[in-house]
């Protein structure tokens, strides 16, 4: 008995394995038979991607490599708050715990919706953001999409449903801004990489440089403002205390505040300095049309590829 259930399972395993055969040789079949399908769906997605990828303008990345400028008046700080913090207290008076993180904050200033919408209004640079279509390199000019913007009347036409606008408003234009606007910082270099990408490299290149002056002007004036206000706070306590070791205290705070002041009105490069300036492009930086190309072509092999086993075991079915 024993015997004969171990041929009977024997004759099922060989029955299973020449069952898989003859689906994996009717698949080959069903497949190659669908040969003709595989190269037309094949040639049309390879045609497709040839003219999207033909159609899509080229893009130009500038960038600018800049480095932190040194902050001599927060050296100062940090000493004041070593030597008298304790007593600076008393006063009411606080001066932290050393130099603050400028380059962070500018960093994140970049990012904010405030700063990138006075960017925008300052330079006009609305309609090269939102209706900018190619760019002529042989006189260096814009072309826009008219179904947008008519820049011979300098107005905008596009069809949008409420509470759009045919302008766009400036919360469109952030965040069409800062997918092409890019900060990154190296830890190990200690270097901070501006750069945009636009369809013309001028603009791209006018851009940074522009983006690098008014953050070191924003930041710049922040200070400013508040030295300017520390200085008066601090001048106040003056006034009141007649304790000499405080009296001590804020008149170095004020001698510091005058330094930024200072330092702000001489240094042009307030939070950045320019390690290596943006240059206007020459090559562009995508689309990468071959990959496009290639990817589209695969993707049509897979398709009909998927498409022909699926039919096969429907069929089956």
């Amino acid at each position: 008995m024993t015997k004969q259930s171990g041929k009977a399972g024997n004759e099922t395993d060989v029955s299973y394995n020449q069952d898989d055969e003859l689906d994996i040789r009717e698949l080959i079949a069903s497949i190659w038979a669908g040969k003709l399908l595989i190269f037309i769906v094949t040639s049309c997605f390879a045609v497709a991607s040839v003219i999207y990828a033909l159609n899509l303008p080229n893009i130009y990345k500038a960038e600018a490599v800049l480095v932190a400028s040194e902050s001599k008046e927060s050296n100062g700080l940090a000493g004041l708050a070593s030597q008298f913090g304790g007593l600076a207290g008393l006063a009411g008076v606080d001066i932290g715990g050393g130099s603050d993180d400028k380059t962070q904050l500018a960093l994140e200033i970049l990012k904010s919706r405030k700063f990138t919408s006075n960017f925008i209004e300052k330079h006009e640079i609305l309609p090269d953001l939102m209706a900018a279509e190619s760019w002529d390199i042989s006189n260096n000019s814009i072309s826009y999409n008219e179904d947008l913007y008519l820049p011979s009347e300098d107005k905008w036409i596009r069809e949008v449903k409420a509470p759009k606008r045919a302008k766009p408003s400036m919360q469109e234009a952030y965040k069409v801004f800062s997918k092409i606007v890019i900060a990154t910082s190296e830890a190990e270099s200690s270097t901070i990489t501006f750069s945009v990408e636009h369809i013309s490299p001028v603009i791209a290149q006018q851009w940074v440089k522009w983006l690098i002056e008014d953050i070191n002007i924003e930041v710049k004036q922040r200070d400013v403002t508040e030295a300017i206000k520390s200085t008066q706070f601090l001048t106040e306590q003056l006034e009141k205390t007649k304790v000499s070791d405080i009296r001590s205290i804020l008149y170095n705070l004020v001698e510091e505040q005058t330094k930024t002041i200072m330092f702000a009105n001489v240094r042009d490069e307030y939070v950045f300095k320019t390690i290596d300036p943006a240059i206007i492009p020459e090559e562009k930086f995508k689309p990468r049309r071959a990959i496009i190309c290639i990817a589209g072509t695969f993707l049509g092999i897979i398709l009909s590829f998927f498409f022909l086993v699926l039919r096969f075991f429907l069929k089956r079915n």
